[in-house]
């Protein structure tokens, strides 16, 4: 199973919605969600520019759900 790294923050209505729309494209993908305010390097790194998804190295998504993104991400990373 594939797990994505999803950096957000409490109270985020774009992570929130972000979030909803990924797990219902991809629910074969765990998600790891990191609240960046919970470490001041994240909060120093993301600030405002949330929600960010990652796999790996490889940024699926930043600030809006890009399906067609994350899926061809995903479809590399799995060959």
């Amino acid at each position: 199973m594939q797990r994505i790294v999803f950096y957000s923050r409490p109270a985020c209505r774009l992570c929130d919605d972000a979030k909803r729309q990924f797990a219902a494209a991809f629910p074969q993908v765990a998600i790891d969600e990191i609240d960046v305010d919970s470490d001041r390097r994240l909060r120093e790194r993301y600030g405002m520019d949330i929600p960010v998804a990652v796999l790996g190295e490889r940024e699926l998504f930043r600030h809006r759900f890009d399906r067609e993104g994350c899926r061809a991400v995903l479809t590399q990373a799995e060959s």
